[in-house]
């Protein structure tokens, strides 16, 4: 939970589950696209987000990634040629 990599992908996650659930309150509406209610389509959305947050925080024990599953790992660093 405490690397550059994970909160990188906490991010996208969470930015996909508000798209994702901005998309379904739209869809749920059955209406056309002037007909939505945009501020709580948002809501929703931004709700998931939040969701996505906490559940990668409260799965981050154990891997580096955002969930149980999952791991982000930092790129591996040459390592440094040792003197004979």
């Amino acid at each position: 939970m405490f690397t550059l990599a994970f909160w990188k992908a906490t991010a996208e996650r969470s930015v996909r589950t508000f798209a994702q659930g901005t998309i379904g309150a739209i869809s749920a509406d059955q209406l056309g696209v002037l007909d939505v209610d945009w501020g709580q389509a948002a809501s929703i959305g931004g709700l998931a987000a939040v969701l996505a947050i906490l559940t990668a925080i409260a799965t981050s024990g154990g891997t580096e990634g955002p969930g149980i599953t999952e791991t982000v790992a930092e790129p591996a660093r040459p390592s440094r040629p040792t003197a004979v």
